[in-house]
């Protein structure tokens, strides 16, 4: 263009692939004019048909342009050919204006400095190394603006990997909250997020508010690993319901005649937890047992000093006593301990397995799992008589209405502090039963005494069989059964003849029937006894008016005779005297009597002569019953 030498210009792209943007819904948005420009530019190729540096003397540089087809296609070179004599001006003349406008476009990209820039070239034709340093330098910048755009790249990738986590932490938060709202009743007011612990939808009245508050866990650093424990969820819960409670009941004992039937603990959490749950439910599960023991100590404590009875209840701080029986203390305690102090404290003690009741344990969890729900089922809407609503009897019109006093009958109920005494009593009577059987059973070997109890009993009433019985003739001696029903007290006893004896909760009183039934049962097996062997029963009675008085119950006896008559064997028993027998030997050989000179019939002899006492502690036999066989196989005469 000038005639200067030439200066050759090396221009290279910024980058060799060609980087596009692809949207979501998978489009390519159209190239704005820059980046139009720009790939324009890339195409161009500035070492072909830009002219040449080599100089002919006296002749002038010649061009030869030629034009390819496209981009896409490469073909052959073609030269058209020359049709009129300025054909080669006119080229020449488009030619220059190409470069011109590839000139133009090429300073107009250099002025933005954005994609090129002209670096100064040195003019000592001494320094051969000139090429090389351009290309260095070149390659320098080309270095320096791909790592501007790597950082660029990994600024924007930290960026979208910290947006991701908030979104996944977001996404978590959500997902929590979600399984927290499916457990646990939400609501939101205004922009805190609110819970509820309380049993106010089951009915219950107590008037804690039972609220805690769902927040986000914020105290992690996404920089950081995430720990496997890690939840994007907390509850606060309030202060007053933070640690752990459990109600204490227990029977203590005040006489020494009476045992200690132990203690108990509802509603005490395990410290250890269940795989793969949430701390958030743990904690809210822990707030609500808290808060259950509070509701139901309570309406315990309302109902102790609502209640009147003979010995009136006691309630102190978080204790309540009670005297269901004279001699007899239960005790209802409220136990609560923070995380603080629990952790402070020492482990306390095991209990002991045998110390713990299974039986009144499940009973009242049953009794307070009911209470909500007789609050919330129980509530009656006031009735006339022969209202149309509520029981049937309740409906019926005329003479077989109920009077004001059976409806306040039906309508009245037990609360939860009588139910429990109740059970109390009951499980006492019960024990000192089981205790009182038990150690008559190992004081006394014969008769034995057996115990059947039933697996199946009321809350308020349990059954046990007693069977009294002689070892080896358990076929032959089933004369006394009985069925002790136990109550809250009393103890009905049921005789295998229909015959019903009330006792009360005194132990003596149920001992010495026991005693005085075991004395009966050897004279009932002496009866029995006679019938296999084929003696005749002469007497029997159950209770013998002569003889000394017992302080226990009546003596019993019994008479029997041989088959043929010779022979008689006379049997008293007593509770307290003991077994006292009798053999009665005919007249002839008895050697004490002397020969009547009045009575001289041989007939008389026949008779049987005066009674004779046996040493029954001297009697070869393991029991009563094996002595009183060999006894009457030794009178009976031989076939």
């Amino acid at each position: 263009m000038s005639g200067g030498p030439a200066v050759r210009v090396s221009i290279e792209s910024s980058c060799e692939k060609q980087v596009q943007e692809v949207a979501l819904d998978g489009t390519v948005p159209p190239l704005s004019m820059s980046q139009n420009l720009s790939r324009l530019a890339q195409r161009i190729d500035f070492t072909q048909g830009s002219g040449s540096e080599d100089e002919v003397e006296g002749e002038p540089r010649e061009r030869e342009w030629t034009k390819h087809e496209s981009d896409e296609e490469e073909g052959p070179v073609k030269f058209q050919p020359s049709l009129w004599p300025w054909d080669s001006v006119r080229n020449n003349l488009r030619g220059a204006l190409t470069e011109m406008c590839v000139l133009y476009d090429v300073l107009s990209v250099l002025k933005e400095k954005k994609y090129m820039a002209l670096d100064p070239v040195s003019q000592d034709p001494s320094a051969s190394k000139s090429p090389q340093v351009l290309q260095l330098i070149s390659k320098k910048r080309s270095l320096s603006t791909a790592a501007a755009v790597l950082l660029r790249g990994a600024e924007k990738l930290s960026k979208s990997v910290a947006e991701n986590m908030e979104n996944r932490r977001q996404r978590d938060f959500n997902s929590e909250l979600l399984r927290l709202r499916s457990q646990w009743k939400l609501r939101k007011v205004g922009d805190k997020i609110l819970g509820d612990l309380s049993y106010r939808s089951a009915g219950s009245l107590f008037p804690h508010h039972g609220t805690f508050e769902v927040i986000k866990n914020t105290d992690i650093d996404l920089d950081k690993k995430v720990p496997e424990d890690y939840c994007p969820l907390n509850v606060q819960i309030p202060s007053d319901l933070e640690g752990s409670a459990y109600i204490k009941v227990s029977i203590q004992k005040q006489a020494p005649d009476i045992g200690d039937l132990g203690t108990i603990s509802l509603f005490r959490r395990q410290p250890k937890t269940k795989a793969g749950a949430q701390p958030w439910h743990v904690k809210l599960e822990a707030a609500q047992n808290v808060l259950l023991c509070k509701e139901i100590f309570a309406q315990l404590s309302r109902e102790a000093v609502q209640i009147k009875s003979q010995i009136p209840h006691i309630v102190v701080k978080n204790q309540i006593i009670s005297q269901p029986f004279p001699g007899l203390q239960l005790s209802i305690s409220l136990c609560h301990s923070s995380g603080e102090k629990k952790s402070q404290r020492a482990a306390p003690e095991k209990p002991k397995s045998d110390d713990h009741l299974y039986v009144l344990e499940h009973n009242l969890h049953q009794m307070i799992r009911e209470f909500h729900k007789q609050q919330l089922s129980s509530v009656l809407m006031p009735h006339p008589a022969t209202a149309p609503f509520g029981h049937k009897r309740l409906r019926l019109a005329g003479p077989q209405a109920y009077t004001k006093a059976q409806i306040s009958s039906v309508q009245q109920g037990q609360g939860l502090l009588e139910k429990i005494i109740k059970q109390a009593k009951h499980i006492f009577l019960r024990s000192r039963t089981a205790r009182t059987i038990d150690s008559l059973a190992s004081r006394i070997e014969d008769p034995q005494i057996q115990a059947h109890w039933s697996n199946i009993n009321d809350v308020y009433e349990s059954s046990v069989k007693v069977l009294i019985t002689s070892q080896g003739y358990e076929q032959i001696c089933k004369s006394i059964q009985l069925q002790l029903n136990i109550g809250v007290e009393q103890i009905r006893v049921v005789h295998r003849d229909g015959r019903v004896v009330t006792l009360s909760h005194q132990e003596q009183e149920l001992q010495d029937f026991l005693l005085s039934q075991m004395s009966q049962h050897q004279v009932h097996a002496v009866q029995q006894l006679a019938k296999v062997m084929g003696w005749h029963v002469l007497s029997f009675s159950n209770h013998v008016g002569l003889g000394p008085i017992e302080s226990v119950g009546n003596a019993s006896a019994v008479t029997v005779a041989s088959p043929n008559g010779d022979y008689a064997i006379s049997v008293r028993n007593g509770p307290e005297s003991g077994c006292k027998v009798l053999v009665q030997f005919p007249r002839n050989q008895s050697k004490e009597l002397q020969k009547s000179e009045v009575v001289l019939d041989s007939k008389w002899s026949h008779l049987r002569g005066p009674y004779r006492e046996v040493h029954w502690s001297k009697m070869e036999g393991r029991n009563f019953v094996y002595k009183m066989e060999l006894l009457m196989a030794a009178l009976t005469p031989a076939p």
